[in-house]
């Protein structure tokens, strides 16, 4: 385990990241609030291929964080660079996923995959052979022509995943892509996912409040309370890591984050 001092944005410096927050504020807190609300003087820099994790309270300015590289806010002081450039020109690079699926309960299961190849004017057959080849990745082939409202939550989000996977993007931004699923439904489409990450290497930068789920997935944690970085930590475990859960280094770094989060 290597823990970064608190505020540091790395152990060491990162050539060529995928992003970089650096120095960035933005303050929703409503007039009268008794906590802060947004980012302040937030540093933040993710290495290519890198499975990052934000974590934190609700409010402590994760998906803030998450929305600065997307280009969907724009800070008020800092600034945010993604794949080398600014997020609006990076935005065709990257990809979302969020807790509700959003999927178009019009478009069967492949088709709904298929979307944003058909608006990338990506030819038929080739988006056909994509996206059955994703949805045999999640374990959905056999799902390929049901509609949304003929699949569980879970199957719908292993949908948003594959649909979010096949553009192949640089750089994937997912907030709390597994909350609204019930545990033993979590458990399954986490593995999915880290099935599908593990053989392509995207950049992801995952948001989540879990701090079991964090230390499950992550190569880093990035943990957040009231819009800074508290602790920057390198997971150096193998996976999967369902096993570890009783182990030493794994309960000391659970230890670690709780504490680092609950600081007041």
């Amino acid at each position: 385990m290597d823990v970064t001092a608190v505020g540091a944005v790395g152990a060491d410096a990162i050539e060529d990241p995928a992003f970089e927050i650096r120095s960035a504020t933005l303050d929703y807190t409503p007039a009268g609030a008794t906590s802060f609300s947004g980012v302040r003087d937030l540093s933040i820099t993710g290495r290519r291929g890198e499975l990052l994790v934000l974590v934190g309270h609700s409010g402590c300015g994760k998906t803030t964080a998450l929305n600065l590289m997307g280009g969907l806010i724009h800070p008020a002081a800092g600034s945010v660079s993604v794949l080398g450039t600014s997020p609006a020109q990076a935005r065709s690079r990257m990809g979302y996923m969020f807790a509700r699926d959003a999927l178009y309960p019009w478009r069967t299961a492949r088709r709904n995959v298929e979307l944003g190849m058909e608006i990338a004017h990506i030819g038929k057959v080739e988006r056909r052979e994509r996206a059955m080849d994703m949805l045999r990745r999640v374990g959905l082939e056999a799902a390929a022509d049901r509609y949304p409202w003929q699949l569980s939550q879970g199957m719908r989000q292993r949908v948003a995943l594959a649909r979010t996977w096949v553009m192949k993007p640089a750089l994937i931004l997912m907030d709390e892509p597994f909350s609204a699923l019930d545990a033993q439904t979590r458990d399954v489409v986490r593995e999915e996912f880290l099935n599908v990450w593990s053989e392509e290497r995207q950049t992801v930068v995952f948001v989540t409040h879990d701090l079991n789920e964090a230390l499950l997935i992550a190569d880093r944690i990035v943990a957040m309370r009231e819009g800074r970085v508290v602790i920057d930590m390198s997971v150096d475990l193998d996976r999967p890591r369902n096993a570890l859960e009783s182990s030493a280094e794994y309960r000391d770094m659970l230890v670690e984050l709780r504490e680092a989060l609950n600081q007041h």
